[in-house]
């Protein structure tokens, strides 16, 4: 029942606006709000303690020693300049409109709007013009054929920048505009490895493939081996750093706060950047930072004023990287109400997993699921232990906060859907904890049936929509659609990420873990059925790209959420236990300064400006 997360890459992000020094930030000790399964590495040691209950008999709680939270009460006392934040706006407004004019200016060059607007998205400042874009990308996307037919001379980089444009957006360029760049015998010409920038483009683009696509396919195998060749050959120190990023992280696969940070730093020193675009970019991060620390200082207020830690010593207490993850989802500013909703409700599974997979009896945990599927106060007084108790009435409050909260605009049927999958949620833990307590090892086929329903994918994205206005009904009804093509790549790879990186711990602590089901099913090695769990996640990420191109049946912004979760559990899981051993390299990421500058100095426009 391991609750998964994610978290940065390699820069201090939550609290530190790019202009100031950087402090360490983030550390994440706790296996947040992603993979429920009984296969959780959330715990450094495992060590049960035996009570004796009224009747002098003895119980067993498989208790961990979770690392306890490191920041206190510091984030609740986080400094706010007013007048430092309205001048940053004043800034971010005389700058916006003037990226704007730019915007409108380029759609008389088709080229040049497409690379502006992949500047934008990758800078991370592309939702000021979302309305621009969209009309933008509409029109060129109808005449493509004959922007494509006019200039059959474009270069690898211009088709594969065009080519991620589109699909990043839902549009489904085809791919075989790819074809001009293979030679006879239908391989990738040779001369193509010269073209650093377009090998690099066409890696980037080869990652929003689909299945069937086997041009894409082949052009992610050749241009990875090539990069990853080429980088001991490298002159410049700027380039071999950006192709080892992209190598670690594809733009596509990465949450994007943390690649518009990164992105920064790499186009300050782009020799072809523009300065008032490099400038607008860096003062409208700095600007989110700050509504982000307001927002986070709010946040542990409520922890704090909550006793939740005290309420429930056995659970972790990880209400800033609960915010992160919210982040993750929408850094966007119109969606500070959601990210409150997110992270008060990711600590709420998160409790949960620590109940079931770290406190909890067997016995105790069929009676509080048993009343989570009632979902009513009145039951409260049956549970069979005070923790339970207290666990359900937090549980029940902060959803009917939630519900407060959305219910003037008539959207309370959010909070019920999300009621739902929690009791769906809560099942599967049991069926899980149920293994553990009969020493059952299902099989692989078994496993996922079960393993897919409680890796927490659904009930994440289900919290993420709740403080969206563009969340209607249909929206849940398409999320918990088991036949959608989002709905099961989120589910496989939230489960397979977490499962590859947590089971041989796993194994040790005596849980079920679902590569050894794989083993045992298949007759398979560890090795093997890690690299058939490799396998699966590519295609479940095919998956999700074909889910997201148009026409859609819900708006784009909907599907954004869906697809940053599953970028989350690439950050969290791709190279080590994000959650379960945050000191292998999340906390290094977090607490190191970052190597983008501190102190930023705005160029000429703006002394022209305020003379």
């Amino acid at each position: 029942m391991a609750v998964q997360a994610t978290l940065l890459t390699a820069t201090s992000f939550l609290y530190t606006a790019i202009s100031r020094p950087m402090v360490p930030l983030l550390k994440i000790g706790w296996n947040g709000c992603f993979a429920y399964s009984t296969n959780s590495s959330r715990v450094a040691s495992f060590q049960p303690r035996s009570i004796t209950n009224s009747n002098h008999q003895e119980i067993v709680r498989p208790l961990g020693n979770f690392p306890p939270d490191i920041w206190g009460d510091h984030c609740m006392t986080l400094s706010f300049d007013n007048s430092e934040f309205e001048s940053c706006s004043r800034q971010v407004e005389v700058l916006k409109e003037m990226v704007k004019d730019m915007l409108v200016a380029s759609t008389d060059d088709p080229i040049e709007n497409m690379f502006l607007i992949n500047s934008l998205c990758r800078l991370g400042v592309s939702y000021h013009f979302e309305s621009e874009i969209e009309k933008q990308l509409s029109h060129l996307f109808i005449t493509l054929g004959e922007v494509i037919d006019n200039y059959k001379d474009y270069n690898l980089h211009t088709i594969a920048i065009i080519f991620q444009v589109f699909r990043s957006h839902g549009y489904k360029m085809p791919c075989d505009v790819f074809n001009k760049f293979k030679n006879g015998d239908g391989k990738f010409k040779e001369t193509v490895v010269s073209d650093m920038k377009g090998m690099i483009s066409l890696y980037e683009a080869s990652h929003f493939r689909i299945n069937g696509e086997l041009i894409l396919d082949e052009a992610l195998a050749f241009t990875t081996l090539h990069l990853e060749s080429s980088l001991a050959n490298q002159s410049s120190p700027h380039h071999a750093e950006y192709i080892v990023n992209a190598l670690c992280r594809p733009y596509h696969k990465g949450v994007p706060r943390l690649e518009a940070r990164q992105y920064i730093s790499f186009y300050e020193r782009d020799e072809s950047r523009n300065y008032v675009l490099l400038e607008f970019a860096k003062c409208d991060f700095n600007w989110i930072q700050m509504l982000l620390q307001q927002e986070l200082s709010h946040l542990c207020g409520w922890w704090k004023e909550s006793d939740i830690e005290s309420r429930f010593p056995y659970a972790r207490h990880r209400n800033v990287e609960a915010f992160f993850l919210a982040v993750g989802i929408y850094f966007e500013p119109c969606y500070a109400r959601a990210r409150n909703i997110y992270a008060k409700l990711t600590l709420i599974i998160g409790l949960l997993d620590d109940t079931y997979d770290a406190y909890g009896t067997y016995e105790e945990l069929q009676y509080f699921t048993d009343a989570m599927q009632r979902f009513d106060m009145s039951v409260m007084d049956k549970l069979p232990a005070d923790y339970l108790k207290l666990l359900y009435e937090t549980i029940l409050d902060v959803h009917d906060e939630a519900q407060q909260k959305v219910s003037e605009e008539g959207r309370s049927y959010s909070v019920s859907y999300t009621k739902n999958e929690f009791k769906k949620l809560v099942v599967t833990n049991l069926a899980q904890a149920r293994w553990v307590h009969e020493g059952y090892l299902p099989t692989f086929d078994e496993y996922l049936e079960i393993a897919l329903k409680s890796s927490a994918a659904i009930v994440s994205v289900s919290l993420a929509l709740i403080g969206m206005e563009e969340a209607d009904e249909k929206a849940y009804q398409w999320l918990i659609n088991n036949d959608n093509k989002i709905h099961k790549a989120l589910n496989i790879l939230t489960r397979l990420y977490d499962d590859i990186m947590t089971n041989e711990d796993e194994e040790k602590r005596g849980l079920v873990c679902g590569t050894n089901c794989y083993m045992k099913q298949y007759g398979v090695t560890r090795k093997e059925a890690i690299e058939a769990y490799q396998e699966r996640i590519e295609d479940a990420w095919k998956e999700l790209n074909e889910g997201y191109l148009r026409p859609t049946p819900v708006p784009i912004q909907i599907l954004k959420r869906a697809v940053n979760f599953a970028r989350l559990m690439d950050v969290a899981y791709k190279h080590d236990d994000g959650f379960g051993k945050p000191e292998i390299s999340l906390q290094d990421y977090i607490t190191k300064p970052s190597h983008f500058v501190r102190d930023i100095s705005f160029v000429f426009i703006f002394v022209g400006l305020r003379a």
